[in-house]
């Protein structure tokens, strides 16, 4: 019965997700506007992470199965995407490069912008975790 309840919370925020998605101007998906719902009523403790923790738990660990689906309908449309395959190719690379390269400096500026471990102020080594990180 507690998977049950677990399993309606989770598809209460998709379906509220869903309804705002359809009756907002802007286009985003309203599962993942149900993602952000989700997330607020966790960190404003509206809901419980023992609510849903086990459903979600389940979820994240079966997470290739539910992309299947995805996969199968990418197939079906392989004649579209064998035109522009090239395409796709470079976007995917170049974004991802910039994405690793955006990580890294926004990890790099936190790092920076952080005083935990310190022991001077004008010191670069940092512990975190028990591993000393200095530039």
């Amino acid at each position: 019965m507690n998977i049950i309840k677990q399993l309606s919370w989770i598809f209460l925020f998709s379906f509220l997700g869903e309804v705002i998605s359809y009756f907002s101007p802007v286009a985003v998906p309203g599962s993942v506007i149900g993602m952000v719902l989700l997330f607020l009523a966790l960190q404003f403790n509206w809901v419980k992470m023992e609510q849903v923790e086990e459903v979600g738990e389940w979820l994240t660990s079966n997470m290739a199965i539910l992309f299947i689906p995805a996969g199968v309908g990418l197939m079906t449309n392989f004649g579209i995407i064998s035109s522009v395959w090239w395409q796709l190719l470079l976007v995917i690379f170049i974004s991802t490069t910039l994405m690793i390269g955006l990580v890294g400096l926004i990890v790099q500026f936190i790092i920076q912008r952080s005083k935990v471990g310190r022991k001077a102020p004008g010191l670069s080594t940092i512990e975190l975790k028990g591993e000393r990180i200095s530039d």
